[in-house]
């Protein structure tokens, strides 16, 4: 059976790193998960008791395409309480998890071949979508200087009709400020391109807090999750902001792709948004391994790494130490036994010289990963040298 050239998308590296290190500890090994962007916790205390309670009540059947109700104006308020933006509920559209949003926002703004900016390194699947879809990503090489986020400089002349950008990054971390999003914005919208924002990591920042593209203007696509800061993953739920006159094009292919995102998911999602006390728990322990990857991946060898404002990553240039950064993570993950993930992901060109350090799960097992790596790392240079 033949296949489409849209199927022809490249392997999410990270997954494949997921099962060399599912098959390591099957065969009795101990790994530390250093690979996944995922939170070691799980959903709050509220949300599942949330939803227990609602199966009680009664079957859980299809919600409207744009989500509950109840739930679009709990995110609205959001806005409000964490950026002091006045948000109509009737923008926001309930999604099966960020990637849902991804393909509406797609398939909404852009014709088959359109060219959309995306910054490198980045979130891979960002790239593998667009493909999927007919259009053609664009990568943008960032610069150390200005943090490996995009400028307007890097897609000056480029012709494109879509930037997208996140703040916090993945792999990075770093985040945009606000005269940095303005900046994008300003310039996406001079060459009639549509902007949008990830913002699936908002919540989960250290010393400052994140800028939303809906502080800066209303002709955005903004998508995010309950992923990430809300410890939902496996939950699939997710929503976006989008203007007004979007909102029933957006409706009409939710209807057709999804019909709706989970609606117990829903009813978690929002309980979830009530657990602020436990939520902040979790923060307060990312704070603590960051901290702790700040000061042990220098010791270790990893000294040349970007300072991650926020999410739970941190992006390291191992050039000094290979050239071939699969391998590499390969060797890691038999010796140390700490699941790592090639930059290859984040970025086609220069990925083969970085590396991604996952700080998402508990402390002890950051401490345990850091340990092994300094140990890895001084049995290595001895062996090179």
């Amino acid at each position: 059976m033949r296949n489409s050239t849209r199927s022809g998308v490249d392997p999410f590296i990270v997954m494949d790193v997921m099962e060399a290190a599912r098959r390591a500890e099957e065969a009795g090994r101990t790994i530390i998960h250093m690979e996944v962007g995922q939170p070691g916790t799980g959903a709050p205390q509220g949300a599942t008791d949330a939803l227990a309670k609602a199966m009680k009540e009664g079957p859980l059947g299809y919600t409207v395409a744009l989500g509950l109700p109840a739930l679009r104006q709990r995110i609205a308020r959001m806005y409000g309480e964490w950026y002091n933006v006045d948000l109509n509920p009737e923008r926001v559209v309930v999604t099966p998890g960020s990637s849902g949003g991804f393909l509406l926002a797609f398939t909404a703004l852009f014709d088959s071949g359109d060219r959309v900016g995306i910054g490198a390194p980045g979130y891979p699947s960002y790239r593998q979508i667009l493909k999927a879809l007919g259009l053609v990503p664009v990568d943008l090489p960032t610069a150390p200087e200005n943090r490996l986020q995009p400028v307007p400089s890097d897609f000056s002349g480029l012709d494109l009709q879509g930037l997208m950008v996140a703040s916090p990054a993945n792999p990075t971390g770093t985040m945009l400020v606000h005269t940095a999003m303005q900046a994008l914005i300003g310039a996406a919208h001079e060459q009639g391109a549509s902007f949008i924002s990830d913002e699936i990591y908002h919540g989960l920042e250290y010393e400052a807090k994140a800028v939303t593209a809906l502080e800066v203007t209303d002709d955005c696509y903004v998508i995010n999750s309950f992923s990430k800061y809300f410890s939902m993953t496996g939950w699939r739920v997710g929503w976006m902001v989008v203007p007004e006159d979007q909102v029933r094009v957006v409706e009409r292919i939710a209807q057709n792709m999804f019909i709706c995102a989970p609606h117990a998911s829903q009813v978690a999602a929002l309980a979830a948004m009530e657990c602020e006390d436990e939520l902040q728990a979790n923060l307060d322990v990312y704070r603590a391994n960051r901290t702790l990857m700040l000061k042990g991946l220098p010791k270790a060898g990893f000294t040349n790494i970007a300072p991650p404002d926020g999410a739970f990553y941190v992006y390291a240039d191992v050039s000094d130490l290979t050239h071939d950064s699969r391998s590499f993570a390969a060797e890691i993950l038999e010796k140390a036994g700490v699941a790592v993930t090639p930059g290859l992901d984040f970025d086609p060109v220069r990925g083969h010289t970085t590396l991604r350090f996952s700080y998402a799960r508990s402390t002890a097992d950051i401490e345990e990963g850091l340990l092994r790596l300094q140990r890895f790392m001084a049995e290595r240079s001895v062996s090179v040298g």
